[in-house]
């Protein structure tokens, strides 16, 4: 059930307007029971069935069924009148660029008072528009009513429903595709990707050297402690090495020497990696990984059981993800 926000209400400086919303949103609310009912009692059947059980009935409504123009012709009136009145409003208030773009955009009001069959029903429109503007005014709250949550229930159910189709017909697509060796790898790799090859080698090299210098560069006297730490203890537990100190004099002091000397040499070349990485000197480098990952087309190949694994692969994951999309979520929140 709708609630009215009647401090809203009281607040508003539309006030006068929206008491004339309620009361059209009555009146169109009858009329449409009104058409509804007469194109029921249309049918002959209805009205034998009534002339049996309802005489009184029937013969009380059979004039109004007569002459059911004019009765409608009452509320089409009210609705004009309305209509015209919003329209003068709409004009003095400025609230369009131009004075006729009004009767443009509520087409379905006009439109709808035309008492001719089906289009009686573009009232209907009119009903959800002026619940519409109600509830962006929050005079009302259309959330918290029960056919509105019903309905957006069904609704999510129904999206969900047909996107779930729809990404199962993409993926079983990508699948066959994928199952008949289709050339789409082999045509980005040869197409998009191999002649951008000298781009991605410069871009990879620009990565590659901000990173090695905003992470290596501010850290190196910590890195270079921990590489000698690391290589004094794995010295240590060496066992070939630890036997020098037992030579009488000297071995104690060979042994420090060479645990000095190869934790200077590690961490030397450590260091002198991370600055040709850090400096365009990496390019070369960086070019021949991007050439491996990219050769040129025909260079290479084909290992048919290397690739029937990856395509499997690929078919697996895909299939895992169909898993995933078949899950029905709208039926764990069925009440």
């Amino acid at each position: 059930m709708l609630r009215i926000n009647r401090e809203n209400l009281r607040s508003s400086h539309q006030m006068i307007w929206f008491l004339i919303d309620f009361l059209m949103l009555g009146l169109l609310i009858i009329n449409l029971s009104f058409i509804i009912w007469d194109s029921i009692y249309n049918f002959v059947a209805i009205q034998n069935l009534l002339e049996a059980h309802l005489p009184a009935v029937n013969s009380a409504y059979k004039p109004i069924h007569e002459n059911f123009i004019f009765f409608d012709l009452i509320f089409v009136s009210i609705f004009l009148s309305e209509f015209f009145l919003r329209w003068g409003y709409s004009v003095k208030a400025k609230i369009y660029d131009r004075w006729y773009f009004y009767p443009f955009i509520h087409w379905y009001d006009l439109v709808g008072c035309i008492p001719v069959g089906s289009l009686r029903f573009l009232r209907i429109l009119r009903v959800i528009s002026i619940i519409y503007r109600l509830h962006q005014y929050k005079i009302i709250d259309v959330t918290s009513s029960r056919l509105y949550r019903f309905v957006m229930f069904y609704y999510d159910a129904f999206m969900e429903e047909l996107s779930d189709r729809i990404v199962l017909k993409v993926l079983s697509g990508v699948q066959e595709e994928v199952k008949r060796g289709s050339p789409l790898v082999e045509r980005i790799q040869n197409d998009i990707l191999y002649p951008r090859r000298g781009m991605l080698s410069d871009w990879l090299s620009e990565r590659v050297a901000l990173a090695a210098q905003h992470g290596y560069v501010p850290n190196r006297g910590a890195l270079r402690a921990y590489l000698e730490h690391r290589v004094d203890n794995a010295l240590k537990q060496n066992l070939e090495l630890s036997r020098l100190k037992y030579l009488p004099v000297v071995g104690p002091t060979i042994q420090d020497t060479l645990e000095n000397a190869v934790g200077d040499i590690v961490a030397n070349v450590i260091h002198q990696i991370l600055e040709d990485l850090a400096s365009s000197s990496n390019h070369a480098f960086i070019e021949d990984i991007v050439n491996v990952f990219l050769p040129e087309p025909g260079e290479e190949v084909a290992d048919d059981e290397e690739t029937q694994a990856l395509i499997n692969l690929t078919l697996e994951v895909i299939d895992a993800v169909k898993d995933q999309v078949r899950v029905k979520r709208w039926r764990e929140e069925l009440p």
